[in-house]
C-alpha cells in the first residue's frame, strides 16, 4: 500500500511488529498510536480507540495518569538509570519493600528483571539451582511440570514450558522435555469430561503426576485461575489449591506466574490471594508500572534465599541478570501505581467486574457464542461455527480475526486469540467506558454472526440448485 505520510512509510520500511501476520501488515495502511488520554488511544488522525486490552495486558488506571506522570517526573530529576549489580537504588528498595508486604506471606525476596518472560526464566533457574545446593541437595530435581496450552513467554526455557504449538513448535529442536497436565479448560476438556460430574478430574490428573515425579521434579509452573494467552481459560473454584497442595506435601516448587493475572485482573491484588495460597515463586511484570515502563519482578521466599548465600569459592551466586534490572523510572512509577490500586481501584472492583459481566451477559444467546470465560477483568469470547456441536469456524475464516478489526473500525482497540475474542480492561476503566466497550463488541458480534448466518444458506441455497 502507499502510505500517507513519512511515519507510516517508516513503519512499513523498518518496524517488524510481534505476533503479527507481517505479509498482511504490509498491505495495509498502519495504524500509529500518536497520543492518549485516560483509556482512549489516538491515532495521527485524531481518531480515538477505546483501549479494550490495557495496552496488551498492562495498563491498569488508564494513560496520562497524573500520580504516575509526577512520580516519573520526580525520578528523572534524580537519577534515570543506576545499575543494581552490587550497588542499590532508593525505587528499587522501597518497591521491594512494598511488594514483600502486600504479597502472599513469606514471599520477602524480589529479583528484578526486565519483562514477564523473564521473570519467570529467572524463577526456572532459581529452582533448578536451588535442588542442587540446599542444604539437603536433590540433584535428580531437574524437570518442570506446566499444563497445556500454556504461555508463559518467548525466552527458550519459557518456550520449554509453553504449550502452543503455532508459537513453540518449530523450535522443539532447541528446547528441554517437560511433564505436561491437562489444562483446567471446562468448555473444551481433554479428558473429553463434564463440569458437572468430573470432579475435577484435570487437577486429579496433575496430582498424579506430580506423585509420580516427585523425584525428578523441580517446580510446577501456572498461571493462577487464568491460561491467558490459552484462550482466557479459566480454572473451576479449588484448582489452584490443590496443586499447591501436592506441590508441598510432595517437596516441589510451585512457581506462579501472574504477568497477566496479578494487579487486581482477577479480582484481587494478586490471583493466589483468591485461594490463599503461598506460591515459592511469584512472577510479576506488566501491570506491575501501571502500564508505563518495563519492569519485571519474581519473588521468593528467605529459605530458597539462603541456599545462594556462600564464599565466592562455594559457587552459589545467582548469576543472572539485566541491565536495567531495578531500573529507579520504573521502581518509582510501580509505586505510585500500587498506591493507587490499593486506594481507587480495588475498593470498587467487584462492582466493575459484576458489570462486565452483566453487560456482555446478552452474548450468551448469539448463535456464534460457544462460550463466555470471564475471571475479574479478564474475559475471553469464543467464537463458533456450531454452537450445539462447539465446531470451530475454519482456519481460514479468522473469525475472530475479523470481528477484532470490526470492533477497531467502531473505536475499539482490542486483539483475538484465534476465535477467542479477548477483552482485557484496565481495572480502572470508568462504567461509562466500560459499557461503550462491552456495546461495541455486543454489535460486531452480532453482525458477524448475521453475516456468517447469511453466507452459509447462500451456500446451501447454491449446492442445492
Amino acid at each position: 500500500m502507499t502510505p500517507s505520510n513519512e511515519l507510516e512509510a517508516a513503519d512499513l520500511a523498518h518496524v517488524w511488529h510481534p505476533f503479527t501476520l507481517m505479509a498482511e501488515y504490509l498491505e495495509e495502511r498502519p495504524l500509529l498510536v500518536e497520543r492518549a488520554e485516560g483509556f482512549l488511544l489516538y491515532d495521527g488522525d485524531g481518531r480515538a480507540y477505546i483501549d479494550g486490552f490495557s495496552s496488551l495486558w498492562c495498563n491498569v488506571h488508564g494513560h496520562r495518569v497524573p500520580e504516575l506522570d509526577d512520580a516519573l517526573r520526580r525520578q528523572i530529576d534524580l537519577v534515570s538509570h543506576s545499575t543494581l549489580l552490587g550497588i542499590g537504588n532508593r525505587p528499587a528498595a522501597e518497591l521491594a519493600a512494598r511488594l514483600a508486604a502486600v504479597a502472599p506471606e513469606g514471599l520477602t525476596k524480589v529479583f528484578y528483571s526486565d519483562s514477564g518472560a523473564t521473570a519467570v526464566e529467572v524463577a526456572l533457574k532459581m529452582s533448578y539451582q536451588y535442588w542442587r545446593q540446599c542444604d539437603e541437595p536433590r540433584p535428580r530435581k531437574t524437570k518442570f511440570l506446566s499444563l497445556g496450552g500454556a504461555y508463559h513467554g518467548d525466552t527458550l526455557g519459557d518456550v520449554s514450558i509453553g504449550d502452543i504449538g503455532r508459537f513453540h513448535s518449530l523450535f522443539a529442536p532447541l528446547l528441554f522435555p517437560v511433564i505436561r497436565a491437562p489444562s483446567p479448560h471446562c468448555y473444551r476438556c481433554p479428558l473429553d469430561l463434564e463440569r458437572s460430574n468430573c470432579a475435577m478430574a484435570c487437577a486429579g490428573e496433575l496430582e498424579r503426576l506430580v506423585e509420580q515425579h516427585a523425584d525428578e521434579l523441580a517446580a510446577v509452573v501456572i498461571e493462577p485461575l487464568v491460561q491467558g494467552a490459552a484462550g482466557m481459560i479459566t480454572a473451576p473454584e479449588g484448582y489452584l489449591r490443590r496443586v499447591r497442595e501436592v506441590t508441598r506435601e510432595c517437596g516441589v516448587h510451585l512457581i506462579a506466574d501472574e504477568v497477566a493475572v496479578g494487579f487486581a485482573r482477577t479480582g484481587t491484588l494478586f490471583a493466589c490471594d483468591s485461594e490463599g495460597v503461598v506460591p515459592d515463586f511469584l512472577c510479576l511484570a506488566k501491570g506491575l508500572t501501571g502500564g508505563y515502563l518495563p519492569l519485571a519482578a519474581t519473588l521468593t521466599t528467605p529459605a530458597i534465599f539462603e541456599a545462594f548465600l556462600g564464599r565466592a569459592d562455594e559457587g552459589k551466586t545467582f548469576f543472572h541478570g539485566h541491565t536495567y534490572t531495578g531500573n529507579p523510572l520504573g521502581c518509582a512509577v510501580a509505586i505510585a501505581s500500587l498506591d493507587k490500586l490499593l486506594r481507587d481501584v480495588l475498593p470498587v472492583l467487584a462492582a466493575r467486574i459484576e458489570r462486565l459481566r452483566s453487560e456482555l451477559e446478552p452474548l450468551r444467546a448469539c448463535e456464534i457464542v460457544g462460550d463466555i470465560r470471564q475471571r475479574g477483568t479478564m474475559v475471553g469470547i469464543e467464537l463458533v461455527r456450531n454452537r450445539a456441536t462447539r465446531e470451530r469456524f475454519a482456519a481460514n475464516e479468522r473469525a475472530g480475526y475479523r470481528v477484532c478489526r470490526m470492533a477497531r473500525e467502531r473505536g475499539l482497540m482490542i486483539r483475538p486469540l484465534g476465535d477467542t475474542v479477548v477483552l482485557m480492561p484496565a481495572p480502572g476503566m470508568d462504567d461509562a467506558t466500560l459499557s461503550k466497550m462491552c456495546g461495541i463488541v455486543r454489535d460486531v458480534v452480532g453482525e458477524y454472526a448475521t453475516a456468517t448466518s447469511a453466507a452459509r444458506l447462500s451456500a446451501e441455497a447454491g449446492s442445492l440448485s
